[in-house]
């Protein structure tokens, strides 16, 4: 490939779009109720939060177009923007609206995510197979700041100066990661602070969206306590949460006979014809277990301990203390009470690694910044980046299958990042794309059903 030398340009053309994918992408975020949602739960009255149900839209666009930061909503206002949507707010308006919120404004905004999440499942299958099995995935993550300016942040687990992001998603063996839960905390803040209730919420949420077959929580072990297991029970859904090395787990990984493990696959796994079985480094048992007994009795859980050991690479790691059994090998141990066998619950359990697709989504999208000095404005923004990734999800499973379980960016650059010319013809506006366009395909399929007359609710 080579470029031409005689080529000129110039910004002249006020009928051309970057973006025509937001015209399906907002019309589904239409029908799936964003703007009625936001004028029936949104309370604000300051000065600058007027037009709610305009702006949290345009906020939503933003951020689907790729927007990481507010000075970044002027994508929205190019070319024949105005006449492909009303209500379009420049960046200074919307971070004005954004700083209006407080605490409380910013759990309603929860609640129309909430929400707007089960109106996507009306009318996307962004939850196949829910009904059956579903993962509600449960982890923080920190992001990075720079300066003095912004409130709560502070020195985290990783030693990182920022603010701590929990986040909470669900999927299934068929679908992709969906966002139920996000909850902006000050930095410093301890990874299961709050994890109980914020639990409730997001399994109430899943509910919500579909997921009416067994539910698993998982998550690591920053989240091994009582509090999350029992949240976990009282919403009838079961828990897959990574055991702590403490005395009693030591006690019970060394109580299991020899016999008792059995090899997996894993990175260098073989099968031995011969012996009909695998020779692996890795090997996994099982034995019952009773976890929390510092607690009064009635809060002891009893559930599976299953036990992944992988051989040591550096024996002389082990920690001080520990006999030859942890010499040779590290072990890694899940409590859990799913009904699941032995080794597909454990699989699972290592599947949970999802949720890192998920953080790194919004870190190379609308996470990329915290925009604003303020606390509550930038927990409004978390929400919001979640309600964009939600939605980004939906366009990309209504385009095809590929699309249903493609990153942020892919969706983004195949669907959304589309160049247009518009133009009018019989009263009707009318998008010119780029011919030969690759994925021409799942456009069109996303377009024909969100602009399209409506269609029965998906099951």
């Amino acid at each position: 490939m080579r470029s031409s030398h005689n080529l000129s340009a110039v910004f002249d053309d006020p009928n051309l779009v970057s973006c025509a994918g937001l015209a399906p992408t907002m019309a589904l975020a239409q029908r799936a109720g964003l703007a009625a949602l936001v004028t029936e739960h949104l309370s604000l009255s300051k000065p600058g939060s007027a037009n709610a149900h305009l702006k949290v839209p345009a906020l939503v666009a933003g951020m689907v177009a790729g927007a990481d930061s507010i000075d970044d909503m002027d994508l929205l206002r190019h070319g024949g923007m105005g006449r492909l949507f009303t209500g379009i707010r420049a960046p200074s308006t919307l971070g004005t609206f954004l700083r209006t919120f407080s605490f409380g404004h910013v759990r309603q905004l929860d609640a129309i995510a909430s929400r707007f999440l089960s109106g996507l499942t009306r009318h996307a299958p962004v939850l196949a197979g829910a009904d059956q099995i579903a993962y509600l995935d449960v982890d923080d993550t920190i992001k990075a700041t720079h300066g003095y300016a912004k409130q709560g942040v502070g020195y985290g687990y990783n030693k990182v100066k920022g603010l701590n992001a929990l986040i909470a998603t669900l999927s299934t063996p068929l679908a992709a990661p969906m966002i139920v839960g996000t909850r902006l905390r000050r930095g410093n803040t301890n990874s299961a602070r709050g994890a109980a209730k914020f639990v409730a919420d997001a399994l109430a949420t899943s509910r919500a969206a579909g997921a009416t077959g067994l539910l698993v929580v998982r998550a690591d072990s920053a989240y091994y306590g009582h509090d999350v297991a029992a949240a976990a029970h009282r919403a009838g859904a079961r828990f897959s949460v990574t055991a702590r090395n403490n005395t009693a787990v030591t006690a019970a990984i060394s109580s299991i006979p020899e016999s008792a493990w059995t090899p997996i696959h894993y990175p260098n796994a073989i099968w031995d014809e011969e012996e009909q079985r695998l020779v692996s480094d890795a090997e996994v048992a099982e034995i019952p277990f009773t976890a929390f007994t510092s607690r009064r009795k009635s809060e002891h859980i009893t559930a599976r301990l299953i036990v992944r050991r992988v051989k040591r690479l550096n024996p002389k790691t082990v920690p001080a203390g520990q006999g030859e059994l942890f010499a040779t090998y590290r072990h890694h141990g899940v409590f859990t009470d799913t009904p699941l066998g032995m080794l597909e619950a454990e699989a699972a359990h290592r599947a949970h690694a999802i949720i890192e697709q998920v953080h790194a989504d919004l870190r190379s999208g609308p996470l990329a910044h915290a925009p604003s000095g303020s606390f509550a404005a930038n927990s409004a923004w978390l929400v919001l980046a979640a309600i964009a990734f939600n939605l980004t999800r939906a366009a990309g499973a209504l385009a095809s299958l590929f699309h249903a379980k493609a990153t942020t960016a892919t969706i983004r650059n195949h669907l959304i990042a589309v160049p247009a010319r518009l133009a009018r013809s019989a009263r009707r506006l009318r998008m010119h794309l780029p011919q030969g366009w690759p994925w021409q395909d799942a456009w069109e399929a996303l377009f024909t059903t969100a602009c399209g007359p409506p269609s029965p609710a998906m099951t």
